[in-house]
């Protein structure tokens, strides 16, 4: 089977020859396994015989002139094009220190609305062009990103503690900008599907959760952020595609909410910070397809992280339903030797 027909049938909640594989790799592992054996110009996903996910999206930002401030032999410092200043560790494979936000008020963000127009070049026909055609060849699952919502907010545009302050103290605020950056978002993909383009799923990342809790309440959740999540579903919906978050954290008292305004699909159910992918599978598996669920700290411990394959992919994969991956990527600690255990154990247990 292609990868687009074996994703295809968990989504329908069928069986396949086996549970799709994939994952994120750091560019340290990545530079980790070609020390250790695997071709430079290798594709690792060919290379370990896992599935081809490809995906694309558009640039939102107001388009802040990009620019390095900063830089030495150990890091350096620079802009982005939202306006964000941040430190990257030179070699290293790390999150950036957030120094800066451009966009720290309610003024900072009408002004920086206007700069978002849909100019040519914030989708790259290009790159479509020149790949789509080998995509669908192949048969892999080409997904479009939205980029919206709490995370990409708070993460990327103004900051975590101006945004739980402002969901507070000034909502209408977030809520303009949750729907802004939406609405920008489809204006400017719709345009792909006047060219023709057609694509399986959408994804988006919105991290609601940490250990054990979410960062705001179900109420808040509910008021501010679900409108924008069920607009964006429906539009996916409306265009022929299938459903998917990516939140990492503990959210599992928001599933209900999501699968309500149609959400299909729940990627990297954290482990780590006590989501219970076999619990999930129980309470929701009939109608949600769980991606990931495997705790990530145990891929460079080879005998712990087979057991643990062993333990929860048989019960996962019951009735489709389920994507193998990490419950986050996969770090520089984890050799070629154990990844190439592990796709073959998958393959062996997420059989059908």
């Amino acid at each position: 089977m292609t990868t687009r027909e074996r994703v295809a049938r968990m989504f329908e909640h069928r069986e396949a020859d086996r549970v799709p594989i994939t994952d994120s790799p750091w560019q340290g592992t990545i530079n980790r396994w070609i020390a250790e054996g695997m071709p430079a110009d290798a594709d690792w996903r060919d290379y370990f015989g896992a599935d081809k996910f490809e995906g694309f999206s558009a640039d939102v930002s107001p388009r802040f002139p990009e620019r390095v401030i900063e830089e030495n032999d150990k890091f350096f410092v620079s802009e982005s094009s939202f306006g964000v200043t941040m430190k990257y560790l030179k070699g290293e494979d790390t999150t950036p220190e957030f120094l800066d936000y451009k966009i720290n008020s309610r003024g900072a963000w009408e002004s920086a609305k206007k700069r978002m127009t849909p100019e040519p070049g914030r989708v790259d026909i290009k790159h479509l062009e020149k790949y789509y055609p080998l995509w669908r060849s192949e048969g892999r699952w080409i997904q479009i990103g939205l980029q919206f919502g709490y995370d990409m907010t708070h993460s990327w545009i103004v900051g975590m503690e101006t945004v739980l302050v402002a969901m507070l103290e000034e909502p209408d605020w977030m809520t303009d900008m949750f729907h802004t950056l939406l609405d920008f978002n489809i204006e400017l993909l719709d345009t792909l599907w006047d060219r023709g383009y057609r694509f399986d799923g959408m994804s988006f990342c919105d991290d609601m959760g940490y250990k054990n809790h979410q960062f705001f309440s179900i109420e808040m959740y509910r008021e501010l952020l679900k409108p924008a999540h069920k607009r964006a579903f429906a539009w996916a919906k409306e265009h022929g595609m299938y459903t998917q978050l990516h939140s990492c954290g503990y959210i599992e008292p928001f599933i209900p909410d999501l699968i309500e305004i149609g959400m299909d699909a729940l990627n990297p159910i954290e482990v780590k910070a006590g989501m219970d992918p076999i619990k999930l599978k129980s309470k929701f598996g009939d109608k949600l397809l769980l991606h990931g669920g495997v705790n990530a700290v145990l891929w460079d411990k080879r005998d712990e992280i087979i057991a643990e394959i062993d333990r929860v992919v048989p019960a996962l994969k019951e009735n489709g339903g389920y994507i193998f991956s990490s419950d986050h990527s996969i770090p520089n600690t984890v050799s070629l030797q154990n990844f190439a255990d592990i796709v073959a154990r998958v393959k062996k247990v997420g059989s059908y």
